[in-house]
């Protein structure tokens, strides 16, 4: 696909790398020459100096034969108003990142207004994953699949879970339930686990349930369950904000520590219910006057990577039982950072990048079923993939045992009228149904992809 990205901070950069590894032929359009060298240095994408929001501009990116146009500069309205022009110029599909919390509750009268095909706030999406953290702190990372049918849950086993030196054949007996564990991680090894893999003390391991299920699965597993009734949020982000704005709905009590004055004030303005103290996050008797040692959740969402690095730390010495969420805004150097002893970790770019593959791959399907869902796993290791399936094909109607399946590939689950189905050798899929589909293999758009 033709693909024009207007904007080359750090969010659109990291699309135009996601894209360009997805074999789709880009262009970058940003004022600054020194972004765009950045990017032309690294990625085989085509870069043009100028404002995006302007037909001249657009024209020489050859708006006319592009399929699909995504703005991500700084400003909301110049997203929104270049969109606008890549629509008259015939652009049949347009994104636009809109961040400003102004903007929050009329998302879809714009998206309506404009003929947008998706608005993405990244700071909203963070800010909600997150709260879902807060409320099961003994997940390291909780997503869901199937319109929220699905839970994909990833937990750190300890030396006294019950599911610990045991094959993951045996699992499901002991956790008695509808559950599939789907991958392990461990010491820097990525597993698709087999039923003969064995679990042990320390895994990261990721597992499938009916969306209800966590609190029961969490139990289970002996890692703590019960949401945090009090939370500690550092840094007064956009996504402090939004964090602060749910958090605060669901009756839990929330502090932030900002040290801008300026923020305090709009933060004060904006968020009823909350304490926000102007203060440096960074001072450790700051912290401790505020309790941070009796925190339920501490989420540090700081300026840079390596203050949120510090203080999660730092949270993690003086109240071990806390559940602690790192924001990082650069994805580099993520072998060193998944050695740390840090809770769970939240990527607001990479959400983004997900958010958009999602959609492009959704454009590219020729046969019909389409990646309904999308997450990186491990970084950039695997994908987790929900296709819906919407005709018959290679796939269908055949046990699933008899299917040549790639390696490194696992079919988690099979959503069919409402119901969850974890399927064994003897299940089918069939036209209507939900797939979640595990593989390290990058790019399957359509689900006969999962066939060798």
């Amino acid at each position: 696909m033709n693909i024009i990205i207007v904007g080359c901070g750090r969010v659109g950069r990291s699309i135009a790398e996601q894209l360009n590894m997805e074999g789709h032929s880009i262009t970058v359009i940003d004022e600054s020459s020194e972004a765009l060298e950045k990017i032309s240095d690294t990625q085989n994408v085509m870069a043009i100096e100028g404002n995006g929001a302007t037909y001249s501009i657009l024209r020489e990116a050859e708006i006319y034969n592009c399929d699909l146009l995504i703005a991500v500069t700084a400003t909301d309205e110049l997203n929104l108003y270049t969109c606008l022009l890549a629509k008259n110029a015939g652009v049949s599909s347009t994104i636009a990142r809109v961040r400003d919390p102004e903007y929050i509750s009329d998302v879809e009268i714009i998206k309506e207004d404009l003929k947008l095909t998706l608005a993405i706030n990244p700071e909203y999406t963070c800010a909600s994953e997150i709260a879902r953290l807060i409320k099961y702190p003994g997940a390291v990372k909780m997503s869901s699949f199937s319109k929220d049918m699905i839970d994909f849950i990833k937990v750190k086993l300890s030396n006294n879970a019950p599911i610990t030196d045991k094959r993951v054949a045996d699992c499901a007996s002991i956790l008695k339930g509808a559950v599939r564990i789907c991958y392990v991680e461990r010491g820097g090894e990525f597993s698709i686990a087999n039923g003969d893999f064995i679990l042990r003390s320390g895994d990261l391991v990721s597992l499938v349930a009916p969306a209800g299920a966590a609190a029961k699965l969490l139990k289970s597993l002996g890692t703590l369950s019960n949401k945090g009734r009090s939370v500690l949020i550092l840094g007064g982000s956009k996504i402090g904000f939004y964090l602060a704005k749910i958090l605060r709905q669901t009756g839990i009590n929330v502090k932030i520590i900002e040290k801008d004055p300026h923020r305090c004030d709009e933060l004060v303005e904006d968020l009823d219910g909350v304490m926000i103290i102007n203060a440096d996050a960074m001072d450790e008797d700051l912290l401790m006057s505020e309790h941070i040692d009796r925190a339920d959740a501490v989420v540090c969402l700081m300026n840079t990577d390596e203050e949120n690095l510090l203080a999660s730390l730092y949270a993690k010495q003086v109240n071990p039982k806390a559940k602690i969420v790192t924001e990082l805004g650069n994805l580099k150097f993520s072998s060193v950072v998944d050695t740390l002893p840090l809770d769970s970790v939240i990527r607001p770019k990479q959400l983004t990048g997900e958010h958009i593959i999602r959609y492009v791959r959704g454009m590219q399907n020729t046969v019909g079923n389409n990646v309904e869902t999308m997450y990186k796993v491990s970084g950039d290791r695997a994908e987790a993939l929900e296709f819906i399936v919407r005709e018959r094909s290679a796939v269908t109607s055949v046990p699933i045992i008899r299917l040549n399946l790639k390696p490194d590939l696992q079919i988690a689950c099979i959503v069919r009228g409402g119901s969850v189905i974890i399927p064994g050798g003897n299940d089918t899929i069939e036209v209507g149904d939900r797939v979640v589909v595990i593989t390290k293999h990058k790019g399957l758009s359509d689900l006969r992809d999962i066939l060798r």
